[in-house]
């Protein structure tokens, strides 16, 4: 599934992310509204992660969202 079509379906597809990020709350998951960068800023933030490694988890998140 593209970004776009992620970002569309935000609602739907918000509660995988909350199980994938748990330690982003659901409060900062309604912010985050589908816009990837805020997503990888978020990870970052939250766990301490690279840029680069926050931007995999979510490549690999979009991969999975079928």
């Amino acid at each position: 599934m593209n970004w776009d079509e992620i970002e569309g379906n935000w609602k739907q597809l918000k509660g995988k992310a909350l199980e994938k990020w748990g330690e982003i709350t659901n409060d900062e998951m309604d912010v985050i509204a589908g816009k990837k960068d805020q997503l990888v800023g978020q990870i970052q933030a939250k766990y301490g992660v690279t840029k680069e490694e926050a931007e995999k988890q979510v490549k690999e998140f979009s991969d999975n969202c079928r």
